[in-house]
């Protein structure tokens, strides 16, 4: 079963943004593009304001008028519009279970916008089954055509990153792009040193060197899987948000995996992919643990 690449519209620029980007993604991967207006249903209780057939009339030609655009522009995409009605939430997160890819507008350095302020766009990163990729209203073709890498955190053994990884070389074949893949790493406490650590590190000749033999081996199996990618193995000691990001200005797309987790408040995102979604300048794709 072919699943398209789904794109969120709600009229501000950051969505206009996120078409064009889905679009030219779903060129390169001969994907089909999906476009949806989530709507909760209800009227904008403003007096005077349109009443609900009106303003589901205005989603509707919204989606469709996306649609249209990027179908002038890319002649043999398949593209289809629709208005997902109900929670907001549930249905951007419905919409990317059966997606490739969800694709969102999102402001640099602050909250997402749109249908997605504060905990909304939150909840639907934080749920979503498939990658979701946020995309601000500057983003240009141009970046991807100048040869910036996919830049993609690393963490833990091979197993803990590989839905990451996976998107990265997979996104980075389509493009012709490299990828580069960054682990940060700090000092542990004493107390976490254990007699089997101690002896690891020993084998390998200190931290900085542990860390790199860790990187290699979760890159291995991806080297193999995709040889015409280039890849570059990078390490740096710090904290991984502020490795990453400062990383970003090389980036053409940077990728990130997400521990979400759930508290009395509703579904949150580990501090990582918070700070990368929310400041760095390219698009950045949000991938779940598999």
């Amino acid at each position: 079963m072919t699943h398209p690449i789904t794109v969120g519209v709600d009229g501000s620029d950051e969505s206009r943004a996120a078409v064009t980007w889905a679009a030219r993604e779903a060129v390169r991967r001969r994907l089909p593009l999906r476009v949806v207006y989530a709507w909760h249903g209800k009227p904008h209780e403003l007096v005077g304001g349109p009443d609900p057939e009106e303003q589901a009339q205005w989603a509707r030609e919204l989606a469709e008028e996306a649609a249209r655009t990027v179908a002038e522009r890319h002649a043999g995409l398949a593209v289809s519009a629709e208005v997902l009605v109900g929670s907001v939430v549930d249905s951007l997160v419905s919409a990317a279970s059966d997606a490739e890819t969800l694709v969102l507008g999102s402001r640099g350095h602050g909250a997402i916008v749109g249908f997605l302020i504060g905990s909304v766009g939150q909840q639907v990163i934080a749920e979503a089954a498939r990658p979701v990729v946020l995309v601000r209203a500057d983003d240009r073709a141009t970046s991807e055509a100048a040869g910036r890498e996919i830049v993609v955190g690393q963490q833990g053994g091979p197993d803990d990153s590989a839905a990451g990884l996976q998107f990265a070389f997979e996104t980075a074949a389509a493009r012709g792009a490299s990828v580069r893949v960054v682990r940060a790493w700090s000092l542990p406490p004493l107390f976490a040193y254990s007699p089997g650590s101690l002896k690891l590190l020993d084998e390998a000749g200190g931290l900085e060197p542990f860390e790199k033999k860790a990187l290699a081996e979760a890159v291995k199996p991806w080297r193999e899987r995709f040889p015409a990618v280039p890849v570059t193995e990078y390490v740096e000691m710090g904290s991984a948000g502020q490795v990453l990001l400062s990383l970003a200005a090389r980036a053409q797309l940077m990728v990130v995996q997400r521990r979400a987790e759930r508290s009395a408040v509703g579904s949150r995102i580990g501090s990582v992919a918070h700070a990368v979604m929310h400041h760095a300048p390219c698009p950045v794709a949000v991938v779940p643990h598999a």
